[in-house]
């Protein structure tokens, strides 16, 4: 299946853009040159996740497991094009299935492992599912066979350590039987290889088809991003079903001659161990992780994080004053990332933005008319901002419009969808994310908020986003969120959702104004009503879900319950 037209391949391809490289090529590529560097490194963690113990793979056995499974794939029916979904936490078999599924030419659909019987089962129709793979047990409890009992007969369901086990012996049957299939079936890099899905934070998830050429064309971003090097040792602690994992450490790896190290779920204290005893070179992580590490001096001496040289985050706007912690007293860059699994693919680096405060929240206008930078990304991706109603440019700076993307690393539309309306007349995608142009000379983007992720306060739009990144200072607290609350006069208000870090000594909304007070903020943004969480809501990136924090607010609110404090009328 190819969904690029003519047209854009020959665009692409003729540009050195698309490359043509297939993820299965680059493992047998590595297994070549360096069959004994070390490839893949499970968490130490694994028996306590998946009930096994963890494993340690070579190139040279990362290649025979996964010709291996791709030949017993093929012997269960598995084919061409065929669509199989994939339900594996962070552990060596995920990497082995892409890997597979990539060589015989089928499309692999890897689901999060939050996902219940209700997305899998509206996935499995969606795609026509020809094979089912998961875990048999997750964190001690049944999983494989019992999120599959509802699926068709039609499917094959494969469960590790129950009806599939993974071979790293002789593969010379497998290849014999893998080159005989791949000469009847021809396919090259622009057939789509993998089917992702957005987060389904509002309706069901909808699938998002790309091709190895997309995914390769942003890996080259993330890898110039990271600054990997042969031998790097790279650390993924986000599930590799998404943009942020699959194209920051997946064809990374492989591409670059880097050890790839997994971690899932999220756990910081093993994270921490990871950095260290793995030597590991870059990772991402989650802000609240690296705001955490920035305030405790003491608990970043504690470990031995010298081959560390950078770090990434993103999915929520990163703090200046984290950024200043780091490269000032820790002496490790950070980049700031923003992308999509639809192929937004922009990126701050140290090396195009020096100044903290403007990398934290800010992105590089690439592909903007009359602007340059010197990194590949800002070649591989053309941006713009439009009017939401009216889908006019804009130009101005600090005028919210949503931007619009396109080039290499952005898909043809989501699967047996009509996607017309999230593409405009000349082929940007519109991502529903809300920008500003801003700073020096017009050369840069400020994330606002998404297009239906903004609190109408009387009539006066505030993104939620904005004030999130400023409260994560606040003392006295691990997480703090924003979302809106209906109300009778203005029609909606804003809440201050807390997670203190001392449940007897929890911040009162008096402190938390006044700490946003001191911000500079307009009173207009101020919270008027403070609610305490034990844990905030996230999807599997990490993201916090707005719409269930205002769910659970407003049922505080119709049971009763008396807000901490209330604002006066602002």
């Amino acid at each position: 299946m190819i969904t690029s037209s003519r047209q854009k391949i020959e665009e692409y391809e003729g540009r050195g853009l698309w490359q043509g490289v297939k993820l299965h090529d680059l493992l047998l590529e590595r297994a070549a040159r360096q069959p004994d560097l070390l490839a893949l490194v499970d968490q130490p963690s694994r028996q306590q996740l998946v009930g096994s113990e963890p494993q340690r793979l070579t190139f040279a056995e990362l290649q025979r497991a996964s010709a291996h499974l791709a030949h017993r794939l093929l012997e269960q029916g598995v084919g061409f094009e065929d669509r199989v979904i994939v339900q594996l936490p962070n552990i060596v078999e995920l990497v082995i299935c892409y890997l597979a599924i990539s060589r015989i030419g089928a499309i692999i659909s890897p689901i999060p492992v939050q996902y219940g019987q209700h997305e899998l089962d509206h996935i499995a129709k969606v795609l026509d599912a020809r094979a089912y793979i998961a875990v048999k047990t997750l964190k001690g409890k049944p999983f494989g066979s019992l999120m599959a009992k509802t699926l068709g007969s039609h499917l094959s369901v494969l469960v590790l350590d129950e009806n599939l086990h993974i071979d790293y012996g002789d593969d010379t049957q497998a290849r014999r039987h893998l080159q005989k299939h791949e000469a009847a079936n021809p396919w090259d890099a622009n057939h789509i290889f993998t089917l992702c899905w957005t987060s389904g934070t509002t309706g069901m998830p909808k699938g998002v088809p790309r091709s190895h050429n997309m995914w390769l064309s942003v890996a080259l971003n993330c890898i110039e991003a990271g600054d990997y090097r042969p031998g790097d040792v790279l650390l993924n602690p986000f599930p590799l079903v998404n943009m942020a994992s699959v194209s920051a450490f997946l064809y990374p790896f492989a591409l670059s001659g880097c050890t790839l190290v997994l971690h899932q779920p999220f756990e910081p204290e093993v994270f921490l161990q990871q950095l260290q005893n793995e030597s590991v070179s870059f990772t991402l992580a989650p802000p609240s992780l690296l705001n955490r590490l920035a305030k405790n001096e003491t608990l970043w001496g504690q470990f031995d994080f010298s081959a560390l040289r950078a770090i990434g985050s993103g999915s929520a706007p990163l703090s200046p004053w984290m950024i200043e912690k780091f490269e000032g007293a820790y002496g490790i860059g950070v980049v700031n990332y923003y992308g999509s699994n639809e192929g937004i693919s922009l990126v701050s680096r140290p090396e195009d933005i020096p100044e903290p405060s403007v990398r934290a929240c800010m992105f590089p206008r690439f592909g903007a008319a009359g602007l340059t930078w010197p990194s590949r990304a800002s070649k591989s991706i053309w941006t713009k901002v439009v009017d939401v109603k009216t889908g006019e440019e804009i130009t101005e700076a600090g005028v919210a419009g949503e931007l619009a993307v396109k080039g290499p690393t952005v898909f043809d539309g989501y699967w047996r969808a009509d996607s017309v309306e999230v593409f405009t007349k000349d082929g940007y995608f519109l991502t529903g994310d809300l920008v500003e142009i801003c700073g020096d000379g017009n050369r840069f983007y400020r994330i606002a908020g998404r297009c239906k992720d903004i609190i109408n306060r009387g009539g006066m739009k505030i993104s939620p986003s904005e004030i999130d990144v400023l409260l994560e200072g606040l003392p006295g607290t691990i997480d703090v969120a924003v979302c809106s609350y209906a109300d009778a006069d203005l029609g909606e208000r804003i809440c201050a959702c807390v997670v203190p870090s001392d449940g007897t000594n929890a911040p009162k909304l008096d402190k938390l104004v006044d700490y946003l007070c001191e911000k500079g903020i307009a009173r207009i943004k101020l919270p008027e009503r403070l609610e305490l969480f034990s844990q905030l809501p996230r999807n599997p990136l990490g993201k916090v879900q707005r719409f269930v924090l205002q769910q659970w607010v407003g049922e505080r609110i119709a049971a009763g319950a008396c807000a901490h404090t209330d604002q006066e009328e602002l």
